[in-house]
This record gives structure tokens, sequence and C-alpha cells, in this order.
């Protein structure tokens, strides 16, 4: 992180992909706001998934039995990314039309206000079924900000970023991922240590939503002082802004947007093993095998989240020197290996190993979520990218993190051991090595309007056309 800030710092007057100069104060703005507002805005997803694999199940749902409590825990943080394309279309279109910026700000303010609404919900031995039915839609209500906010967030890092530099700069809306499960899970194991025991389950596990109401203000005032991405800046200067972006994607780039989302999927599944709250609740859980407290594993998880920070980073710079498709590559080879190392090091029951099989694993979740940001913005042409990049965000959340904790937990029901488990991450992982080979490599294309048919020529291998790398730096 501290070369991106140095970096940010070099010049006065470095120059933008599209011509036009940004100061260092500009840069260092974005890269600011991108790191906060992504911060804020997944503090605010990962404390409802980390709560629903806590308390959820005991709260809202415990007339469906324990083991059917804990499902259907799971199910409402699945609930929530069925509806991550309609956020995904709504950002998209008027981020395209209206820009990238005033897109952000909104869904921060939705994100944070539903989740401070979590934590002043009445349970259901309060209001009755009530309780659940409010609780989904406030997650729903998560799930269309959440759809809206990545694409619009990396945007602007990378739509500003040095063309040299689009993966070092686009790995800080990234970085606010494993931040955002770092502060979740902080926060959730220093309640567990002010409020132990019932405490706990009767107020304690409010207070992190609560606090999202604090970090909504930082998160806005951050983000009103960003400048407005160049790229989009310049399309309206020259009045070309597409008027019904979401209809061109899928007219003109639906198998690109199918194959991005598989990219996405093969990490999001594997990903959500923590962030979706399973290995909390699995590790955790008083009719499981380990029964371990709730404490030392939120910290365990959190732990994980610095490693899995760091090595996002390093990825997204390391993806400027060989490469996105290189970096995806070694990505999924070490995934694969963390998938299979996880669960016998969570199964020993010792939080110690718990932690290192997390560790593990987020090395290669690292790489391949590190520089997601610049291959999805040098995928998709100048008018459309916002709606390109969040609609093949969102679908490939659907296909991967939206039910993984319930699937597991059902697979673990259905056969008794974690290896089922390990056997369907391991096929979600080989599913985005096999979408990432489909892909050329288009690091370095000029994102700007100017190039919009060069943009246009499809990134997929084996489709006719001119070539995606003719007249830019693009790699095949």
């Amino acid at each position: 992180m501290s070369n991106l800030w140095e970096y940010t710092t070099m010049s006065t007057s470095p120059f933008t992909p599209t011509g036009s100069i940004r100061s260092h104060t500009d840069r260092r703005r974005v890269v600011f706001a991108t790191v906060i507002g992504t911060t804020v805005e997944w503090y605010d997803f990962f404390i409802y998934a980390s709560a629903a694999g806590l308390v959820f199940g005991q709260l809202f749902f415990a007339p469906a039995g324990p083991q059917f409590a804990t499902v259907l825990s799971f199910l409402t943080v699945g609930v929530s990314f069925l509806f991550r394309p309609l956020g995904a279309f709504l950002a998209g279109h008027f981020g395209d039309r209206y820009g990238r910026r005033q897109v952000l700000v909104v869904t921060l303010i939705l994100m944070g206000l539903a989740t401070a609404l979590v934590g002043l919900l009445p349970t259901y031995e309060a209001i009755g079924i009530a309780a659940p039915v409010l609780l989904i839609l406030l997650r729903v209500l998560q799930g269309i900000s959440a759809g809206g906010e990545w694409g619009g967030a990396v945007l602007m890092a990378v739509e500003h970023a040095p063309t040299a530099r689009r993966g070092l700069f686009g790995a800080s809306p990234q970085i606010g991922v494993p931040l955002g499960l770092l502060l979740a899970s902080g926060t959730m194991a220093l309640m567990t240590v002010i409020a132990p025991g019932d405490a706990f389950l009767a107020w304690g596990w409010r207070v992190p939503f609560l606090l999202s109401v604090v970090l909504i203000v930082i998160g806005y005032w951050v983000r009103r002082r960003v400048e407005e991405s160049p790229v989009f800046t310049e399309i309206a200067e020259r009045r070309e802004r597409t008027r019904m972006p979401i209809v061109q994607v899928f007219r003109k780039h639906a198998l690109l947007v199918i194959v991005a989302a598989l990219v996405f999927a093969g990490n999001n599944a594997v990903g959500y093993m923590t962030t979706g709250g399973y290995i909390q609740n699995y590790s955790t859980d008083p009719e499981g095998p380990l029964k371990l407290e709730r404490g030392p594993v939120l910290w365990a998880v959190a732990a994980s989240a610095i490693t899995w920070l760091a090595a996002t980073w390093f990825a997204g710079w390391l993806s400027d020197r060989i490469g996105r498709r290189t970096t995806y590559i070694a990505g999924w080879i070490l995934q694969l290996a963390g998938v299979f190392a996880l669960f016998p090091l969570v199964n020993t029951g010792n939080v110690v190993l718990l932690f290192l099989g997390l560790a593990i694993l987020t090395v290669g979740l690292g790489f391949t979520y590190g520089p997601q940001a610049a291959l999805y913005s040098e995928l998709f042409p100048a008018s459309i990218r916002f709606s390109g990049v969040s609609i093949s965000y969102a679908i490939g959340a659907i296909l991967g993190g939206a039910f993984a904790p319930t699937i597991a937990t059902a697979l673990v029901q259905a056969t008794g051991t974690t290896l089922s488990v390990t056997w369907y991450l391991a096929g979600m992982t080989l599913i985005g090595l096999l979408a990432t080979l489909v892909l050329r490599d288009r690091t370095g294309i000029a994102l700007g309007p100017d190039n919009e048919a060069e943009q246009a020529v499809s990134p997929i291998r084996g489709l006719s056309g001119r070539p995606a790398g003719e007249g830019a730096t693009a790699r095949g």
C-alpha cells in the first residue's frame, strides 16, 4: 500500500490515460476514497454475514430447529446476491449516463442505512414472523447497494490511473474487501469480550451494525471530495453518452459478461467460506464437531484478512509487470492448494491451525482478486464500461458466493464430512481457471473514448475479428 501512496505523490503533473492532467492530490484522494469507501461498504455487508453465522439462526429462525435455522440464516446471506444484478443495472445505467461519483455516494448511504436498521430489528421472540421478513428486506437493500458499489469504485480507481499502474491503483478498491472483513470480524470479536455469553445474544451483536452510522459519515465526506473519472468526463464533454448502456452490453457483449462472471465466481465461492460466515459457524456451532469459542475464531478470521489484504495488493502490483492473465493463472493454482489445505487444518480444532488454513487460502484469494479491477475495466468499451463490469461482477457473485455457505452447510449435513465442501470449492476454482484461459490479456489497452473500436473487439479467444491487441499493448 505504501508504494501506491508514494506513486500518487511522485509528480505534480502526471497524465491520465485520456490525456488530461491530474495532480498528485487528485490521485491521492482517489486512492484514499476508494479504499475507505469500499471498506465501509464491505464492513456493512460482512458484518451481516458474520452475524448470520453466529446469532441470526437463534434470534430470527429458531422455530425451524437448530440445523435448518442455520440453513435459513445463510439463505438470507445468499438472497441479497439475487438483487445485486438489479443494483448493477441501476448503477451501470446511471453511472454510464451521469457519472461514477454520484452513484458511489448513493450506494454508500443505502448500504449504511440498511445495516444500521438491522441493528435495531426486534427478534422473532418479540414480533414473530415479521422479524425475519424485515431482516430479509434489509438484506435485499444491502444487495442492491453492493451490486452498484463495486463497478463505480473500480472505475474511479482504474480510470484515474496511469496506464502502467492500473493493476496497482485497481487494487485499492479490492483491498477494501479484506479491510472490511478485518473490521467486521475485529468488531464482532471485541463485542464478544465486552458482552460475553448471553449478553452477546441480547445486545452485543447489535453494536457493530449501529456503528455503521459513523462509517457512513466518514465515507460520504471522503467520496464527495473526489473528482469525477477522467474517462467519463471526456465522454460527457463530447456528448457521447450511450442512451441505453445495459441494452448495448447484452446485445454486443453477452458472452463476455458470462465469461467474466465465471472468473469472479471461482474466487467468490471460496472467499465466502469466511466472508459469508461459514467457517465462523462451522467452528463455533455448539452442535458441531469443533465447538470452539466465538472470540478466538473471530480474531483468527480477522488476522487472515491481513494476509488477504497483502496478497491482494501484491497481485495488483504484479499484474502490471507480468499481465493480468498470468497473475490470475498463478492465483488459481495457489487458491487450489489453499482449498485442499483448509479443512484438514480447521478440523484439528486448534485455533492457530485454523488461522494457518485461512492464511494459506487467502494468498490464492488475493491473487485471484487483486487484478480483477484492472482486468474487468480493460474488457469493456468506455461508453458501457460501468454497466459491463457491474453486471459481470453481480452475476459472478450469484454463481459464486451467493449460496456457497448454504451449499457447504447442506453438503456437510448430507455427507457428514467437509471433504465434500473441499471438492465443491476445488470445482469452482477450476471453473475460474478455465474462464481465465478463454480470455486474451488486454493489459495496457487504451481506456479512453478515442479507442472505442479497439475496445469493442472481443477479448475472448477464438472469436473472429481484429486481434484484441492490435494497436495497443494488449497481450495475447
